[in-house]
């Protein structure tokens, strides 16, 4: 698989997820644990680092972590190396810990924070380990309903104050929250994540291909395409529209092979917007996803032989590549 792009910038929250290299267990006792929050204690005070919500399972841990410094590779490369050479050490044994890099989901705060840090606090549950969240000692569950006391680097203040105003109401109130994903088999918020690094709404989605725009996303990142900036489909009507001054009933007018406009339109929507197959084809009208892939390669193929249909083709890519 791939690896996601890292993206930072001051004040960028994220979902961390690390995990045990083949899955394996990175806590054995609680002196384990222990050095881990340590570790996240440490680094909040070096690196001014936020940390909304943990949990510590037995091979893997979660975090919701917010860079006001822009510093994310910084801290996780310190938390986590931090954390190996421990382990390694206690353990007597040698090389990886960890599967692979962590995992961080680039989250846009407003919609996505509260979905999240339930999330993470049901982790012990969905697991099987606790009936319920406050049973599960390594989480910081426990403290934001008030069952024990606060850690001084862990931010509790953004998710209570959006219950109430007040300390005791607003846990209580956070509690009755967490407790419905119980009831209801609450939907895991990760499901909604755009290009496997970005959970957010469309504004947030756009304004993050703005920070990405100019930067070379490597190769390895499979859905690096969804990560770019890209023309806007209706953008790409409007020009096709307006080089063969059609209206735009006539480009969605299927009109079988002859329809050159449409079969234009299709192949310029595939190359630039980045959208899938079926995306597009919802847009004309709900076509299916191969239909738009033949649209396509019938274009390419056109082309070879018609000068015109080439040139004009031609001149369209210029008004869309960036």
């Amino acid at each position: 698989m791939g690896r996601p792009v890292r993206i930072e910038y001051a004040g960028a929250l994220y979902h961390i997820t690390s995990r045990g290299n083949e899955r394996k267990k990175i806590f054995f006792d609680v002196g384990d644990r222990i050095r881990l929050l340590n570790l996240l204690r440490e680094y909040h005070d070096r690196y001014e680092i936020q940390i909304h919500s943990y949990v510590l399972m037995d091979n893997h841990y979660h975090l919701i972590l917010e860079t006001p410094m822009g510093n994310l590779l910084k801290v996780m490369h310190g938390i986590n190396g931090g954390y190996t050479g421990y382990f390694n050490r206690k353990y007597k044994r040698v090389g990886h810990l960890f599967q692979g890099r962590y995992r961080a989901i680039l989250v846009e705060k407003e919609s996505y924070l509260l979905p999240l840090s339930r999330y993470v606090h049901l982790n012990p549950v969905r697991a099987g380990l606790v009936r319920r969240p406050e049973g599960y000692r390594w989480s910081s569950y426990r403290a934001y309903i008030g069952r024990e006391r606060e850690e001084d680097w862990v931010e509790y203040a953004w998710v209570l104050s959006q219950f109430a105003e007040t300390r005791k109401k607003a846990g209580c109130k956070y509690k009755a929250y967490v407790e419905e994903g119980l009831k209801e088999e609450s939907e895991n918020p990760l499901k909604s994540v755009y290009g496997q690094v970005v959970l957010g709404g469309g504004d947030f989605i756009q304004r993050i291909k703005g920070v990405l725009k100019g930067r070379l996303l490597s190769a390895e990142i499979i859905e690096r395409k969804r990560l770019i900036e890209h023309p806007c489909i209706e953008h790409i009507l409007r020009v096709v529209r307006k080089r063969f001054g059609i209206r735009e009933e006539d480009l969605f007018d299927k009109g079988g092979r002859a329809n050159t406009p449409r079969k234009v339109a299709l192949h310029l929507a595939q190359r630039y917007t980045g959208l899938s197959n079926k995306e597009i084809g919802e847009r004309f009208g709900g076509i299916e996803a191969s239909a738009v892939s033949k649209a396509s390669a019938r274009v390419k193929e056109e082309m070879a032989s018609d000068k015109k249909l080439s040139k004009l083709v031609t001149d369209l890519d210029s008004s869309f590549k960036a």
